[in-house]
């Protein structure tokens, strides 16, 4: 038997950064983003052996423990064999051996989710298996806590509630991990128009995001009004393309990134660089009205909008950065599982 799962990855579109504690908690944040057809898989093959054997298959990584309740968190597949332990302690596992393989469309690092949305989707493979009574808020904040409590890694808390719930919702985020999605109906027509008009391009540069989040985190804590102000409007930035969206105003949607993407800049250092600001100014000059980084910054993913007919001559002219302009489609649906 083996147990399956898929989430999708998501693309931030507004007031990122303002799910990350302690601004949450002090100010409390939104943020609007959608997921697309780009997926983190899990699957578990129960054994006949006693041995547990975790792999990603996209980095070519694996390791093999005889059966235990905790495996050890060493930097070596630590996603995987976190959520294994936190399963283990809360809610106890047959001692079987299996075979729990992942595998990412985008790489660590790109600014889309990945490790949140790889963690969404193993404990959807283990719910499957063990048949657990848990919800999408409960799997959201398991898998919340499995990285940041657990595993003690950076980030804020969108990506894991983008995975499970899936479309384009509208997040709030309050004290105490206090969490609400509102998802969004937008009209199809809508969706298709920024679905053709949303340009992804990945930089060719995966960053780590720790520092860039960790220092986001310092200037809160020191009261860096710069800093604060920046999340601020990032903040005000989600209701603005919330409701451009709601109401078919795609003509603003351009802007609206641009004022995120200069609101951005002033909320840690790092988070741009020359590189991505060559980037951004070639395809604003070729018909893009705004874009963003993806994720916390400093490479990864971007996005760019470009109306019109505009994106054909913006893709021509990203392509000569070396990087790489990913299709994609918008997803309605969150984390899948099911067995075969």
């Amino acid at each position: 038997m083996i147990y399956r799962s898929k989430a999708p990855l998501r693309i931030g579109l507004a007031g990122g950064g303002t799910d990350v504690s302690p601004y949450s908690d002090q100010f409390g944040g939104a943020i609007l983003n959608a997921t697309v057809s780009l997926f983190a898989y899990a699957n578990i093959e129960l054994l006949t052996e006693n041995i547990i054997i975790v792999e990603a298959l996209d980095r070519k990584e694996e390791q093999c423990f005889e059966f235990a309740t905790s495996l050890p968190i060493d930097g070596t597949l630590d996603l995987l064999k976190g959520v294994y332990n936190r399963i283990q302690k809360d809610f106890g596992m047959p001692s079987s051996g299996f075979r729990l393989s992942t595998f990412v469309d985008a790489p660590a690092g790109s600014g889309l989710g990945t490790s949140s949305t790889l963690v969404v989707a193993i404990i959807g493979a283990f719910v499957e298996m063990l048949k657990l009574p848990l919800g999408d808020y409960d799997i959201a904040h398991l898998a919340y806590q499995i990285e940041r409590e657990d595993l003690k890694l950076a980030g804020g808390k969108q990506d894991q509630y983008a995975a499970m719930f899936g479309g384009v919702n509208f997040m709030e985020f309050y004290e105490g991990d206090k969490v609400i999605v509102n998802p969004l109906r937008i009209k199809s027509q809508y969706l298709h128009e920024l679905e053709n008009n949303l340009v992804l391009y990945f930089t060719a540069n995966s960053r780590e995001s720790a520092a860039i989040i960790n220092e986001q985190v310092k200037n809160v804590t020191n009261k860096n009004e710069k800093s604060i102000e920046a999340m601020h409007q990032l903040k005000e930035q989600a209701r603005m393309m919330k409701e451009a969206l709601l109401k078919g105003k795609l003509n603003e949607f351009g802007e609206i990134l641009d004022f995120g993407f200069q609101q951005k800049r002033r909320m840690a250092h790092n988070i741009s660089n020359s590189r991505i600001e060559e980037i951004y100014e070639a395809a604003k000059k070729t018909g893009a009205t705004g874009g963003k980084i993806s994720g916390a910054g400093g490479g990864g993913f971007m996005i760019f909008y470009c109306p019109g007919n505009t994106h054909h001559a913006v893709i021509e002219e990203l392509n000569k950065f070396g990087g790489e302009v990913k299709n994609y489609t918008f997803t309605k649906f969150g984390l899948t599982t099911w067995c075969a």
